[in-house]
């Protein structure tokens, strides 16, 4: 019993590692380039095509619905 019990264990921490490599991997990839530091320290800024414009009157919205709910007071454990 307990050997499938380190077997499972075993290979919970062996796909848990793998997605964590998976996405470490796919961050390095996706980061900062030397053709992105260069625009930025010529231009001041970065140039990006597939980036959507942020809606602030959405973003007005939620943070007023955020600021608006109830939260509970803790409990005191005295």
């Amino acid at each position: 019993m307990i050997a499938y019990l380190l077997v499972a264990l075993a290979v919970l921490v062996a796909v848990v590692g793998w997605g964590v490599r998976h996405r470490l991997r796919h961050q390095t990839r996706s980061g900062m380039t030397d053709k992105i530091v260069h625009q930025i320290e010529t231009l001041g800024r970065v140039d990006a095509e597939d980036v959507e414009p942020i809606d602030l009157e959405r973003v007005r919205a939620e943070e007023a619905e955020f600021w608006a709910q109830t939260w509970d007071e803790p409990e005191e454990d005295w």
